[in-house]
């Protein structure tokens, strides 16, 4: 599903209605689209129609364990993953960041910290020099990272979330390189080990199936195992 709106899209699932409001208001008004849930079910229904840039993430949900949740949407979507809790206990906060969160915020929270947070987010693995480069063309696909869209040579759209489009902007701009683990996540930010190395390899396979690639031999994106992935691509950008 594509949008034509270009902001970032934050999802919200709270299931307190009063924090739900707060929360999609202040952020409307510093400039992201919000949607909002207070369930899990609906939430995880929307994802399959819709990919966010940013999920704010409650872990005291009525109909699912928040943990467990935070843990399928690093594997899963492409998002980056905020939790926002009333447990502050620092075990708490570390399982969630071990789980895949990006970050994780303790209620009662000052609105304006959010806003701030997820634009820290958003900015990881896009330095100020990049931003001017916003259009990359590369074996019969060009790259809107203004728009979060891929279009092909037919002129089909497939839509990236923020998540995804970082990865493909490291690939992009170090072409025929060999970009190891550690490099990635100097680059993206986020805690390494297990769960940093899971997400990537999410939204890696996300990419190849988004560019039609064979998930068995790709041509494009490939795993140099043991070492990292390279890009194997021409690209120029406009």
């Amino acid at each position: 599903m594509t949008h034509s709106d270009s902001r970032a899209h934050v999802a919200i699932l709270d299931d307190e209605p009063e924090i739900r409001r707060m929360l999609s208001d202040t952020l409307e008004e510093a400039g992201f689209r919000t949607s909002c849930y207070a369930r899990a079910t609906e939430f995880e229904a929307a994802l399959k129609r819709t990919a966010p840039d940013v999920c704010l993430v409650d872990l005291g949900l009525p109909d699912r364990d928040g943990l467990a949740l935070v843990h399928r949407l690093a594997l899963e979507s492409g998002a980056a993953i905020i939790i926002i809790s009333g447990r502050a206990q620092v075990q708490d906060r570390v399982t969630g960041l071990e789980l895949g969160a990006d970050d994780y915020i303790i209620k009662p929270f000052d609105p304006a910290e959010v806003v701030a947070r997820i634009r820290a987010r958003l900015r990881k693995g896009r330095p100020e020099t990049d931003r001017a480069a916003q259009t990359a063309r590369f074996a019969g696909w060009t790259a809107h990272f203004d728009r979060y869209l891929l279009v092909n040579e037919t002129g089909e759209e497939v839509a990236f979330s923020h998540a995804e489009g970082e990865v493909l902007r490291l690939f992009l701009e170090s072409p025929k390189r060999l970009i190891s683990r550690a490099q990635m996540q100097e680059s993206l930010g986020g805690a390494a080990g297990d769960s940093f190395d899971r997400a990537m390899d999410v939204r890696i396979s996300r990419l190849r199936t988004k560019l039609g690639e064979d998930p068995k031999n790709p041509r494009l994106i490939k795993t140099i195992y043991g070492a990292g992935y390279i890009f194997l691509g021409d690209v120029s950008w406009d």
